[in-house]
């Protein structure tokens, strides 16, 4: 029989809600613990989604010693500090994206990982997606050739709300790290880490920025381009233009995900995949599977690609003139 993994849930809120019932498609994770500033709105969230306790602080959640990894839900401001509290009371971390807020931050998060010798890792949904591995297995087969460009984007109107972590500055808020931050982990996925970036971006009323675009530049002549915004409704989707033919992987707002294969002087090959539980339980599995195999690290999203993450969203943030008060 499978390990039961006890897990825990830090701040509550709508991307705990989808992860918590990805859980419960997992035999091995068990719906343990909630813990929020608020008691009432743990004691709700644990009610609903039925966790077995919960908590009115983060340290009480902390300091359960049957809890043996916590998912972070809060917004990109707290992630560093939460993670740093998780992983000095010896917890294994599950952050959301943004790791952070900059390339220090995530950095001295890893360094605390691994003077902790703790598990640690960022919530990055696509490596762990059907369409996703079905794209890199195109790719890899060189039936399209070498990738020369690609063109990756996210974009929706939400309802505006200035104290709403999309639009509050001291929260993360703008589209990059929220949204944008997709299109970035395609760049980096397949073309790895560029060697230039240039950026621009619209402010908004509250100083965050809305839209950005942003070119990134690779010493062999490649080339990504990437979109977000929030003032736009493109939906979600990454083109790479290859040498014999093109590639499309996108997924809509119902999850359902396609690729598109386009090789030229030949018809187009469309793959079409609906994951379970809006594909969340995947990364709690490779949490789960990595804990069970002792790793502190995961092989999908090692340490090393989170850091490189956000190392390209700080200089794109510096290009386009992006600064977060008091964290930059």
């Amino acid at each position: 029989m499978a390990k039961q993994h006890k897990w825990g849930i830090l701040a509550p809120g709508r991307i705990a809600a989808k992860f918590a019932n990805g859980l419960k498609v997992l035999g091995n994770a068990e719906l343990y613990a909630v813990g929020s500033r608020d008691a009432g709105r743990a004691k709700r969230f644990a009610e609903e989604h039925g966790f077995r306790k919960h908590y009115g602080s983060y340290e009480e959640l902390v300091g359960d010693p049957d809890v043996d990894v916590i998912y972070i839900a809060s917004p990109h401001s707290e992630h560093y500090e939460q993670t740093l509290l998780c992983l000095r009371n010896k917890k294994a971390v599950l952050c959301e994206k943004a790791f952070s807020l900059n390339s220090r931050e995530t950095d001295e998060m890893i360094a605390e990982a691994r003077r902790q010798d703790v598990f640690l890792m960022e919530a990055l949904w696509p490596p762990f997606q059907p369409f996703y591995l079905k794209a890199h297995e195109i790719v890899r087969s060189g039936v399209l050739g070498d990738i020369i460009n690609m063109h990756a984007w996210f974009s929706f109107i939400p309802p505006y709300d200035p104290v709403d972590r999309k639009f509050n500055i001291s929260l993360g808020g703008g589209s990059l790290l929220d949204i944008g931050i997709y299109p970035v982990i395609d760049a980096l996925s397949f073309l790895g880490v560029p060697d230039e970036v240039k950026a621009d971006a619209s402010f908004g009323q509250t100083r965050s920025e809305e839209s950005i675009a942003a070119v990134l530049k690779y010493n062999s002549g490649k080339l990504a381009t990437i979109y977000s915004s929030f003032r736009t409704n493109n939906g979600i989707g990454c083109d790479l233009f290859c040498e014999k033919g093109n590639l499309t992987v996108s997924r809509g707002r119902d999850m359902n995900q396609r690729v598109i294969l386009d090789i030229h002087g030949k018809e187009k090959e469309t793959f079409v995949f609906t994951p379970p539980a809006l594909g969340y339980h995947w990364e709690a599995e490779e949490v789960m599977n990595c804990l069970d195999r002792q790793l502190k690290e995961s092989p999908a999203v090692p340490l090393s690609f989170s850091a490189g993450l956000m190392l390209t969203l700080d200089r794109i943030r510096e290009s386009a003139g992006i600064v977060f008060p008091g964290r930059d």
